[in-house]
């Protein structure tokens, strides 16, 4: 079967995760791809093929005679769709000899165009893969969902001699949770890949450090009328806040290494108010100082203000995976040569986010990230070309077998 048919059926599989969930997957929808995906690598003969409780899905194909000795490497993909764009009821659209220009998305009228989105432009004469506009694609990540069992159909329907490889799909990537549970020793890899990336050619082993933070406001109220040096609005109080924070970072005016904090969501009335934030900076100690940052601006408007009217709460999310990853270079030299054997140019590129890697490669399986070929994720715009994975799927098959 082709990488694309793979993509076709699985993006038709509903498995957006859930944010406001305790339970793990968070969303059981994410079972119905899971079972489908077990079944299909034990028609194609993988060995071990398992699912878990918690929605996991695991297998492996045995070292070749001779190849036992070589360290077991790992692929790795998510199954679940972000929960910022409706993911139910995925209704592509394919666009063959993409001739440039505006593609109007059918279900809204709305426009997926060069200006917004000048990558296009490279895709020209290629068989791009769109939404209809009233949904996201799926191609985060079930483009490397697909990419990775393509490629493990071709190494057992080949001869070619190689390790052992070692295959896991997680759920609740996209909320932060996808290897809450991950079973490292089941999973058997010494070193592995997330297949998480966008576009091709792209390889990742820096990522953000990041936190969230909750800033928890509380108010004094009396009548306006007599509130003279005695109301404390939390509201304004919330504003003020923010105030404190630089005006220039935030996602939207910040790019490549720049970290930010990003007002994520705020309530407010005048006895309560309540910020949340995600902090993000590639750089530890930059990292530091912004969390840092916003307990001086608490200090300050608590001590402006003669009580504690602000408290604020951080917690850490990831960290950047470049240190878990630098005494394992070669990791990246193998996923270059790949990605040239596959006919695409590596670059590196600094992930603005996380990836399952992150943490993995801090729980001790160094844990890299490569290109799908997609683009514009988490939205209505979200796009790929069919031949782009299709070269993604080829690295991955050179990194089972061909390079070590």
């Amino acid at each position: 079967m082709q990488t694309v048919e793979r993509f076709l059926k699985y993006i038709a599989v509903h498995t957006t995760s859930d944010p406001n969930s305790e339970t793990s997957p968070s969303s059981p929808i994410q079972f119905k791809l899971a079972n489908l995906l077990a079944e299909e690598l034990k028609e194609l003969g993988l060995s071990d093929v398992y699912v878990d409780d918690a929605c996991y899905v695991y297998a492996n194909i045995p070292a070749t005679p001779g190849m036992e000795e070589i360290p077991p490497l790992g692929f790795i993909a998510h199954m679940d769709t972000s929960p910022d764009a409706c993911g139910e009821n995925v209704r592509p659209q394919i666009i063959r000899d993409y001739p440039g220009g505006d593609i109007v998305l059918t279900g809204t009228g709305d426009l997926l165009s060069p200006k917004a989105f000048p990558t296009l432009d490279k895709l020209i004469g290629m068989t791009l893969i769109t939404t209809d506009g009233t949904t996201l694609l799926g191609a985060d990540d079930k483009a490397g969902v697909a990419e990775i069992i393509t490629a493990c159909e071709h190494v057992l329907a080949g001869n070619k001699p190689h390790g052992k490889i070692c295959i896991a799909f997680t759920p609740d990537e996209e909320i932060g949770a996808g290897v809450d549970h991950f079973d490292l020793e089941r999973f058997g890899a010494k070193y592995a890949y997330t297949v998480d990336g966008g576009e091709e050619g792209e390889l990742a082993f820096e990522t953000f450090n990041a936190a969230s933070a909750v800033v928890e406001i509380t108010g004094l109220s009396v009548h306006p009328g007599s509130a003279k040096d005695t109301m404390v609005n939390a509201a304004l109080l919330a504003m003020e806040f923010n105030s404190l924070l630089p005006a220039g970072d935030i996602p939207r005016l910040t790019e490549g290494y720049e970290g930010f904090f990003h007002l994520n969501d705020m309530t407010g009335s005048i006895e309560h108010a309540s910020l949340s934030y995600i902090i993000r900076d590639h750089d530890h100690a930059t990292f530091e100082a912004r969390k840092a940052m916003m307990f001086h601006a608490a200090k300050v408007l608590n001590e402006k203000y003669g009580q504690e009217f602000v408290k604020v709460t951080i917690k850490d999310s990831y960290y950047n995976m470049r240190e878990k990853i630098e005494p394992y270079m070669f990791l990246i030299d193998n996923a270059k040569k790949a990605i040239e054997a596959a006919g695409m140019t590596p670059f590196i590129y600094a992930v603005r986010g996380g990836t399952d890697g992150c943490r993995l490669s801090y729980m001790g399986l160094p844990t890299p990230n490569l290109c799908t070929g997609g683009f514009a994720f988490h939205g209505r715009f979200e796009h790929i070309a069919v031949e782009s994975m299709d070269r993604c799927t080829q690295m991955v098959e050179h990194l089972m077998c061909d390079i070590r």
